[in-house]
């Protein structure tokens, strides 16, 4: 029996086909004319390799464990609730970067979390089913308020009860002192900071008003944390003068000893949209500077250690692994809600971080309710929650569901929103589509070329 698949051209002679168990095949014109019209013959080597990849199978099959296990394994974000609890704890920051999506060049609020407040935050997280927790904290600057934080992390050490918890802290480490990583370490909370090249570039992109820039504070917070045995998290933003310095980057990220580097292009909310024409690019100028980086990254893999480009590995543990991380965007439907939520410094309650980035532009259209009148069923069963839950199933969006990189993509209602006042996408190759589906066309293409080194390298970012 013939699975359903989509397919597209790859090359001149040949087309990729994919299923929704994450498997692809190359075929030659003549294999996909037998396989759309049911004539591949059972027992040869083409239906040898089509049978296991699951492309065709028996009425037997289709319901048994093994194939249920493997749709599973590629929705397995479906079976948990919600797992990421982000806790903006202040919208004050000491830098001014020019893409800053949580800024709006109208709205200035200036706030901070309570330890009343945070408590409540933490009451509500607790309140999802999930036996495994994240709380991230956030700004603006989260150090900012860091009392408020040490207060929270104390508070649900006494309240989790059997609940696993993993804490993490987004910072610019401007304000990382050694009783603060002191407090850090002991409570096992992971850093996260933000790296965008080489000093001169990162200080043009993440502005302050500190005479030696803020790469200056970032290294020494980095330093003190490698001082301690540990490596940091990093994440680059791609602006229009990064561009050209795609190797340096990589660089940036290998000289600073980071596990991996995640390149990541633009979202135009807040600065990044109001100034797109000064900082923003087309999504073809993206994907030059992606491959080129990307290509760095592997010789850092040949030549010198296990370094992953962090966005790739969300898509290959689908291709290779055969299994989906739980990374938001990459979901369908995507996370908003069912897998993350993010509380605002005054107690709202948003269906995702991009949505109280637009309610702080002053639209709060993706607002759930708050944690002093709000239950977390009220949460995950409000029309909010099912209206992004249904733009973002992309199994029934007019030109995603008939998509090649369908199993393995997603897409984002607010930021659909955001740019087009709809959270249903307006066209199938808008700009997010067209970098993830570039991106996807590297991936394959080095999978296609078939360099056991580089295949190498690839499977092991996963498996």
């Amino acid at each position: 029996m013939l699975n359903h698949f989509n397919f597209k051209r790859f090359g001149k002679t040949e087309v990729l086909v994919t299923n929704d168990f994450g498997r692809y095949e190359f075929l030659s014109d003549e294999q996909f004319r037998e396989l759309a019209l049911g004539r591949v013959v059972e027992g040869s080597p083409l239906w040898e390799r089509l049978h296991k990849n699951r492309f065709l199978v028996d009425g037997f099959e289709i319901t048994s464990p093994e194939v249920i296990d493997d749709l599973r394994a590629m929705k397995s974000y479906l079976f948990s609730s919600t797992a990421l609890h982000i806790f903006v704890v202040t919208d004050v920051c000491n830098l001014s970067c020019i893409y800053c999506q949580a800024k709006d060049k109208i709205n200035r609020p200036q706030g901070y979390m309570t330890p009343e407040i945070g408590r409540k935050c933490i009451d509500m997280a607790l309140q999802s089913p999930s036996k495994h927790l994240t709380f991230e904290f956030q700004g603006g600057e989260p150090l900012i308020n860091f009392p408020v934080i040490k207060s929270m992390i104390g508070y649900s050490e006494e309240v989790r009860g059997d609940r696993a918890i993993e804490y993490t802290v987004v910072s610019n480490l401007s304000l990382l002192t050694e009783e603060i990583l002191d407090f850090l370490l002991e409570h096992h909370v992971s850093i996260c900071t933000s790296l965008d090249g080489p000093e001169d570039l990162h200080n043009r992109n993440r502005q302050c008003n500190i005479p030696d820039g803020s790469y200056a504070l970032m290294k020494a917070g980095v330093e003190m944390i490698n001082r301690r045995g540990l490596a940091v998290g990093g994440i680059e933003t791609t602006t229009r003068h990064s561009l050209s310095r795609a190797k340096e980057i990589v660089w940036a990220y290998e000289e600073m000893g980071s596990p991996s580097v995640f390149l990541r292009p633009l979202t135009p909310l807040g600065f990044a949209k109001a100034d797109w024409d000064k900082i923003g690019y087309t999504p073809a100028e993206y994907l030059a500077f992606y491959r080129e980086a990307f290509q760095e990254v592997l010789r850092i893999n040949k030549e010198k250690r296990r370094f992953p480009e962090q966005h790739a590995t969300y898509f290959l543990s689908k291709i290779l692994g055969g299994y989906a991380q739980n990374y938001m965007e990459l979901r369908s439907p995507c996370g908003a809600s069912i897998g993350q939520l993010a509380y605002y410094y005054d107690g709202s309650i948003y269906t995702c971080d991009e949505a109280r980035m637009v309610a702080e532009a002053g639209d709060s259209a993706f607002k759930l309710g708050d944690v002093f009148s709000s239950k977390y069923q009220d949460l995950v069963s409000s029309s909010t929650c099912k209206a992004t839950c249904m733009a973002s199933t992309i199994e029934t969006i007019p030109g995603c569901c008939d998509c090649v990189y369908q199993p393995y993509c997603g897409v984002c209602p607010v930021v659909n929103y955001a740019h087009n006042g709809d959270i249903l996408p307006k066209g199938a190759r808008d700009y997010r589509c067209e970098i993830y589906g570039g991106m996807l066309d590297y991936i394959f293409e080095l999978l296609h070329d078939g360099d056991p080194e580089t295949i190498s390298i690839l499977k092991s970012w996963v498996l």
